[in-house]
């Protein structure tokens, strides 16, 4: 009889005990240094770098599975735009013009936890935003009368997606090292400036992560 209930005592800690190490965290805060090239649509505007940084926040629901919501900024940078007289731009339109790009992303992670490296993959959708447009028109088409056939200041805003993964490298339950993030970006600016929609950009991140919550896996 003493031989059975140790055993099931045994037995209830071995399981506590497995069921304790693989609890994950509840939550992950993460800050980051971010690269973009973006890829404009339309071939008189030429694509260009864009540097910048943000942050993340994953929600996980169990030790795979989590949300994430991704928040990046890209400081001004000059484009430039040589498009040849066409019905939309009777004279034409050339300069440069200074313009910043913000994307706030939002979806599913994949993450398997490892003890020395951990590699996840995300996809994200949400919207992303953009004044280089609005300063075209500003700069470019109103000083010279007539010059473009449009009235109104395209939209700054614009849907957006990402697709890719990475890999964090543990430093200790707490932290994390991101070495590398690598991201198909995709935006959908649409306007006459654009041409088309789809704009393909590249998104690199690198940076720390921090787990909350439970950190024993």
């Amino acid at each position: 009889m003493n031989v059975n209930k140790a055993l099931m005592v045994g037995a209830i800690l071995l399981v506590g005990m497995a069921a304790f190490g693989q609890e994950f965290p509840r939550a992950e805060v993460g800050f980051n240094y971010s690269y973009a090239r973006y890829a404009p649509s339309a071939s008189y505007s030429k694509g260009h770098s864009l540097n910048g940084g943000g942050g993340s926040a994953v929600f996980n629901w169990n030790e795979y599975l989590g949300i994430r919501a991704d928040l990046q900024g890209y400081g001004s940078n000059l484009t430039g735009f040589n498009i040849t007289p066409n019905p939309t731009f009777p004279s034409g339109l050339n300069g440069n013009v200074q313009g910043n790009l913000f994307t706030y992303l939002f979806g599913p992670q994949l993450k398997v936890r490892a003890h020395k490296l951990e590699p996840f993959g995300n996809l994200l959708f949400g919207g992303a935003h953009t004044n280089v447009y609005g300063n075209a028109f500003t700069t470019l088409c109103q000083p010279i009368a007539g010059r473009c056939g449009i009235t109104k200041a395209p939209t700054a805003e614009a849907f957006a997606m990402s697709f890719g993964g990475g890999v964090d490298i543990p430093i200790n339950h707490r932290v994390s090292f991101r070495p590398a993030e690598v991201s198909y970006l995709l935006t959908r600016f649409s306007n006459p400036l654009t041409k088309t929609n789809n704009q393909n950009n590249f998104r690199y991140l690198v940076g720390i992560n921090f787990n909350l919550g439970n950190t024993t896996y």
